[in-house]
């Protein structure tokens, strides 16, 4: 049985701070610091996702001589080494609002290893506000587990009809596929379950703060 454990979306957003703080400043930000830019109001719950992302072998252990959080060695600079491993396929944008047809470019685009599963993967680019209540914002990178299954409660990537692609939560009962916003001002959809073929399931999530 694999080892792997995914990181949590607030582990991953975290973590993509911290490769964009190393790649635009010589000093690794400290707590306080992280807590600020990402608008954390416990240090103690930061505390503990650091930790995680020490277990995950991304982050430095702390010690009383070492001022600020630093990315382990290995991983200094994540987003652009040379890894096939790391390498995964980029198929344009994907509606988290009204559905929207993917933009199949192809291109390659490099991630950190933790945010993907062993399994194959892709990226889409996020556009709308329908996702919003779970953290996922217009213009962040979704990383999609290739599959057509999920289980109640996921959040999925859905082709409509064969031909519109969205990103939803999934209710499935044996007369209906319900794709359900996380946004309070919008409306679940509805459909027949021979309309909804789902493409895969949402295993990790990445955002730039450079604009």
């Amino acid at each position: 049985m694999s080892d792997y454990q995914p990181l949590t979306r607030k582990q991953q957003e975290i973590y993509q701070f911290l490769v964009k703080h190393y790649q635009n400043s010589d000093n690794p930000p400290t707590l306080d610091e992280i807590c600020s830019a990402l608008g954390l109001r416990s240090r103690g719950s930061l505390h503990k996702h650091i930790q995680h992302l020490v277990d995950a072998k991304l982050v430095e252990p702390s010690n009383r001589k070492q001022r600020g959080i630093r990315l382990t060695t290995s991983e200094n600079t994540p987003i652009i080494e040379n890894s096939k491993n790391n390498t995964i396929p980029y198929l344009g944008k994907i509606a988290a609002g009204q559905p929207l047809e993917a933009i199949a470019d192809y291109s390659k685009i490099m991630i950190p290893t933790q945010l993907k599963t062993e399994n194959d993967c892709y990226v889409l680019q996020v556009t709308g506000d329908s996702m919003i209540d779970l953290g996922i914002f217009n213009n962040d990178w979704v990383i999609i587990e290739k599959r057509n299954y999920a289980k109640n409660g996921d959040v999925i990537v859905a082709l409509i009809n064969n031909d519109e692609v969205t990103l939803k939560i999934i209710e499935q009962t044996p007369s209906k596929t319900i794709l359900i916003p996380a946004n309070k001002s919008m409306q679940p959809m509805h459909f027949d379950p021979n309309n909804v073929q789902i493409q895969g399931i949402l295993v990790g999530q990445m955002r730039s703060y450079i604009h």
